[in-house]
């Protein structure tokens, strides 16, 4: 494509995901937020480890299981002192690892705001006709790609599926009705530009 511009995406999930628990001080359900702390429990060579969650109203804890009787000879040093010392790092992968949630628990509640840096990989020609927007997910989310691309870029949703109606919008790997999808890491979004009146300030809005 003439005066096409790679610009990259890093994206962030901004609100940890949170499991829905029957809060035995509520008498109902209830949503249960990741406190960013861990319960390390030793019983001789054997070590217990637990992620902390707390009732969104109560205060109420629920432990989200990590290590579970496991030899300290089989943990990698490094990992028993993130743990023990809470590291921020840790207790984030940890938290917003949807899959390990959805094992014990059922019902999770996800939320779909995220923080953006925006990179251009190329010097922007003079005349810029297409784009190449890369993504790169910190972590998984529940965002559908057309959400993020009309916010992002400034222009509806409607106009997205036009576009990709039209062949003027490529999405890969996914392909077909992956507008509609979540954002998924290493997606790349190709839009033809060339007879958009307002191409200046959707690539500005993207990034470039």
């Amino acid at each position: 494509m003439f005066g096409l511009l790679r610009i990259r995406w890093a994206i962030a999930p901004k609100i940890a995901p949170r499991p829905i628990i029957n809060c035995n001080r509520c008498g109902t359900l209830k949503a249960y937020q990741c406190s960013g702390k861990y319960r390390v429990n030793a019983n001789g060579k054997r070590i217990d480890a637990w992620l902390i969650y707390r009732c969104i109203d109560c205060d109420n804890s629920w432990n989200l299981g990590i290590l579970e009787r496991c030899n300290r000879r089989d943990i990698e040093p490094a990992l028993l002192a993130a743990l023990e010392s809470n590291d921020p790092a840790l207790a984030r992968r940890h938290a917003f690892d949807v899959v390990a949630l959805r094992s014990r628990i059922g019902r999770v509640e996800e939320f779909p705001d995220v923080a953006i840096r925006k990179e251009a990989l190329d010097d922007r020609q003079e005349k810029t006709t297409a784009l190449e927007i890369q993504l790169e997910l910190e972590m998984p989310t529940s965002l559908r790609l057309d959400r993020l691309l009309a916010a992002e870029l400034g222009i509806s949703r409607s106009r997205l599926q036009a576009w990709e109606d039209r062949r003027l919008l490529v999405v890969a790997p996914d392909g077909t009705k992956a507008l509609r999808r979540p954002v998924r890491e290493g997606t790349a979004i190709r839009i033809d530009l060339a007879g958009e009146s307002d191409r200046d300030a959707i690539v500005s809005a993207a990034g470039g």
